[in-house]
Parts: structure tokens; C-alpha cells; sequence
């Protein structure tokens, strides 16, 4: 058994009052399976419960990706990547797990797909230079189904939004630092410790006046947020319509199979 099978998927370490959780597969890219969707839900739910937690920074392990999305092997087993202690945590267990709690994205590299719609799910992002965000999640006959596809266009311009989402391209750090999709962009030997200071700026302040506020920002109420509702039935009816296509099949195989795919619309 290798150390990568016996090591959890989620690292949590304590740094006073900030909790900093590393997604820790840098031998998948940081994909999310089964396993992180449920440790990182766990980390956010007892951040959320935990008075002397005031901030998650979240981050991936390595230098080369923050998350590359889905894990495709996994699924390809037939394994469940979404959280088995709650399901309706969503995606990498915090897609739809409301907390009030801030947490910061740390991006240490790649952000595509499901590992842009985590950064997305933040409060803020601090990125390293080399770091690019995408959802290219069309060019292999897919959706933006975690929440990307309406959650981008609510947080860059609508037609920078519509670009990115339709042509699949991703963005450099710099491009979205001047798009307001991100907070700051830095070095990325300086990336964590970045990170770790603005989560103390915040953890700095009342904690029971900055969650409020971010409840109040955000519109959450009892755990949930209503201004999505929504939009996540909508996402999942058209995620069912997608996946079930037989573009959806070309797509992932195609890749596979190192080629252009070819696309039936149907």
C-alpha cells in the first residue's frame, strides 16, 4: 500500500484562531473524490460549530494545482465522489454547505472545472502567480454543473462571464485579479503565508459581527440560500440532460483517446 493510499485526502492543521485545510492528492491533481468531498465538508462543518475557528483558508497540495475537478477515474469506477456524511453539502462537500464561517481560497495552481467552482464557493481568493482559472467543461461535452455556470457570471462581467463559460478557455491570475474574480494575486513561495494573513486581518475582528455579515451578504438563513435555489434546480435538470447526451460519452472518451471529438448534438 502506498503512502498516498494510506494518508487522508484532507489535511486540517490549526493556526490560532484559522483553520487551514489542504486538499492532499497532489499525485491526482487534488481531484475530488468520495474521500475529500467528505473530509472537506467535515472540516467546514466543525469550522462552522467551532467558536475559536474564525476562518478556513483552503488550499491544494503542491505547486502545480489547487484542484482539477472531478476525479474521472473515480468515476469511472463507479464510485460516489460527494460527501457520505451529507449529500446535500454537494460537490467536494461545500458546494451547497452554506457556513458562516469565512473561508479564503488559497489557489496554488490550476483551478479548472470543479477546482474553479471551489474557488468560486469562497469568500475571497488568493492566488499565485501561475495559477489560471477555467471551466472548460464543454470542450469535453460536459457542464459547469457545481454551481460554476451561475455562480461566474454573478461575480465577473456577463459577457466575460458567457466567454469563459462557452468557449472553455481558461484565465491567468493576473487576468482575473483585473476581472475582481480574485483578491490578490502573489508569488507563489508567498502564497500561503498571503493567505494566512488576511485570514488574520479577519480573525482580528468580532466574530459574531463578521458572520452575520456574511450571512447578510451572502442571503443565508438557516443553513441555506435561498437566492440559489433556483438556479440549482435548473443546473441539476440540465446536468441530467447533458450527461445522459451522447456528446457527454464523446467527450471524456475522446480525451482519452487523445483526438478531437467528435460532436453529434445529440
Amino acid at each position: 500500500m502506498t503512502s498516498s493510499e494510506t494518508r487522508p485526502a484532507v489535511r486540517t492543521e490549526r493556526r490560532e484562531h484559522v483553520l487551514l485545510v489542504t486538499i492532499d492528492r497532489p499525485e491526482a491533481r487534488n481531484a475530488v473524490n468520495g474521500e475529500v468531498s467528505t473530509l472537506l465538508g467535515r472540516a467546514l462543518h466543525e469550522a462552522d460549530t467551532d467558536p475559536e475557528i474564525r476562518v478556513v483558508v483552503l488550499t491544494g497540495s503542491g505547486e502545480q494545482s489547487f484542484c482539477a475537478g472531478a476525479d474521472l477515474k473515480a468515476i469511472s469506477r463507479g464510485e460516489d465522489i460527494f460527501p457520505a456524511e451529507n449529500r446535500q453539502w454537494g460537490f467536494a462537500g461545500m458546494m451547497q454547505h452554506y457556513v458562516s464561517v469565512p473561508v479564503i481560497a488559497a489557489v496554488n495552481g490550476t483551478a479548472l472545472g470543479g477546482g474553479c467552482e471551489i474557488a468560486l464557493a469562497c469568500d475571497l481568493v488568493v492566488a499565485a502567480d501561475h495559477a489560471v482559472f477555467g471551466l472548460p467543461e464543454v470542450r469535453r461535452g460536459l457542464i459547469a454543473a457545481a454551481g460554476g455556470a451561475f455562480r461566474l457570471p454573478a461575480q465577473v462581467p456577463h459577457r466575460v462571464a458567457m466567454e469563459m463559460i462557452l468557449t472553455g478557455q481558461p484565465v491567468t491570475a493576473e487576468r482575473a485579479l483585473d476581472l475582481h474574480l480574485i483578491n490578490r494575486v502573489v508569488p507563489a513561495a508567498d502564497l500561503l503565508d498571503s493567505a494566512l494573513e488576511l485570514a488574520g486581518v479577519i480573525a482580528a475582528n468580532a466574530p459574531v459581527a463578521v458572520q452575520a455579515s456574511k450571512r447578510v451578504a451572502l442571503g443565508i438563513s438557516d443553513g441555506a440560500r435561498a437566492a440559489e435555489d433556483d438556479r440549482w434546480k435548473v443546473s441539476d435538470t440540465e446536468m441530467i440532460t447533458v450527461m445522459t447526451s451522447e456528446d457527454a460519452a464523446e467527450g471524456p472518451r475522446a480525451f482519452a483517446e487523445k483526438r478531437e471529438p467528435v460532436w453529434r448534438a445529440r
